[in-house]
């Protein structure tokens, strides 16, 4: 029988899933650490007794990595290395009485929206007035800034409304501060992330405010980086590009996810817009900035979906040539509307399209590289890996997209900007010399 020692808890979070769940993150360490317990965020170190997992339940793979990083903890909790296993976010959310019964022995289950009866579990107290302060996991001169919550969308795939709920923007004032706040940290650059961005403003103020938000973010002083995560097409207001256009500190750059590029699969996706809506969005946005990068993500498999579906995304990546694309293989997932349709095409012919779409926009990638090379790009310095200095340029968000190799006889700062010069580019990366002032 396992004797407990007297030390004090010491809180290890780990975090699956997307940027919006690190920020949830971010949000209780900070609550905990005003509360006096010791916390860390995916500590590699043994030396903690309580493990908070901050679940995805978005799809199949998700949700089989969430489950997995459970029952690992709970066997070390069995095993007498740790003593409290406490689970959260949106698997939590979505399958809460499943898992109960399943796996009765994590300490406690809590939703999305739960953060103070978490709280409650350590006898600490929400303290309201740390809205918007955060303990970053991040490096310290980067990080995601969750404008709003909640989805209000209909997509037929998607299960976020069912774990999200509906939107709920935070306000432009609320936002400033927390930038603010992030910049006396040392962030330079923030990553405006929401279930859907454009859709900013208009449950508190009636109308879509993003680009009023992204002026007023512009005047905070040291925020040298503003970059544009999750973008829904349709209805899209073109004054966010405008925004973009006319404030030096917010990056050319969008991240716009497509899902499809065929019409009968974007009616039976429910997207609200056809394939000729998103070729004019994307002409009036590169025509009011035309090195502007976007990024989209697409889905293959859907049910339904023909050879003749995969070979119009293909014409469409070539046609557009986005500047970084994303594919995921469709998750049949239950409580969506698409549930209802025959999940028709196997796992692995899913894939084969998924990698067919893949090998077009790789070609694409390289040619566009090859594009940057001899010229010089303002590049964030992000890390020091085996002895070479990687970056960033404003076309670039962190993780998915293109890291820049820096070579230099110099020692660079972690969240320095430096010129760089491209001399060699490959499908998905760049590398550069100093460029000397």
């Amino acid at each position: 029988m396992k004797t407990r020692t007297l030390r004090k808890d010491k809180v290890n979070i780990i975090t699956l899933g997307c940027s919006k769940n690190v920020v949830d993150s971010e949000v209780l360490s900070g609550q905990l650490q005003a509360n006096d317990i010791d916390v860390v965020h995916e500590s590699k170190k043994s030396d903690h007794n309580i493990v908070v997992i901050n679940t995805c339940g978005f799809i199949d793979k998700a949700k089989e990595e969430s489950i997995n990083t459970i029952l690992d903890h709970v066997e070390l909790k069995k095993k007498g290395r740790l003593d409290k296993v406490y689970v959260t976010g949106c698997l939590t959310e979505r399958y809460r009485q499943n898992l109960e019964a399943e796996i009765p022995e994590v300490d406690a289950w809590f939703g999305t929206m739960e953060l103070p009866l978490i709280l409650k579990r350590f006898e600490a107290d929400y303290k309201a007035e740390l809205v918007g302060e955060r303990l970053l996991s991040t490096p310290s001169h980067y990080a995601y800034m969750k404008i709003s919550e909640g989805c209000n969308r209909t997509c037929s795939f998607c299960a976020i409304p069912l774990m999200r709920g509906q939107h709920v923007s935070k306000s432009v004032e609320q936002l400033v501060a927390e930038a603010e706040g992030l910049v006396r940290k040392g962030v330079k650059e923030v990553m405006l992330i929401a279930q859907e961005l454009t859709y900013y403003g208009l449950d508190i103020y009636k109308k879509r405010e993003l680009p009023r938000l992204l002026h007023a973010l512009a005047d905070v002083k040291g925020l040298e980086w503003i970059r544009l995560h999750y973008a829904y097409p349709s209805k899209f207001p073109l004054e966010i590009i405008d925004a973009m256009k006319e404030r030096s500190n917010i990056c050319n750059y969008l991240d716009m996810p497509l899902q499809h590029s065929s019409d009968n699969m974007l009616k039976a996706m429910r997207r609200q817009i056809t394939r000729a809506e998103m070729d004019d969005l994307i002409g009036d946005i590169r025509s009011r900035i035309p090195d502007i990068c976007v990024r989209t993500t697409l889905i293959a498999g859907f049910p339904g979906e023909t050879e003749a579906d995969v070979e119009d995304m293909k014409a469409f990546l070539q046609a557009q040539r986005f500047d970084r694309v994303g594919i995921f293989t469709y998750s049949h997932e239950e409580g969506t509307s698409a549930h209802t349709l025959e999940d028709n095409i196997p796992h692995e012919e899913k894939e084969r399209r998924a990698q067919e779409v893949m090998e077009v926009q790789q070609e694409i990638s390289y040619e566009k590289n090859q594009e940057k090379v001899g010229k010089i790009f303002k590049v964030l310095v992000d890390k020091k890996e085996a002895g070479r200095y990687l970056g960033r340029t404003e076309f670039d968000s962190v993780e998915v997209d293109n890291e820049v190799i820096i070579t230099t006889g110099h020692k660079l700062t972690m969240g320095e900007f430096v010129n760089v010069k491209i001399t060699k580019a490959y499908d998905y990366d760049l590398e550069g010399i100093v460029a000397e002032a």
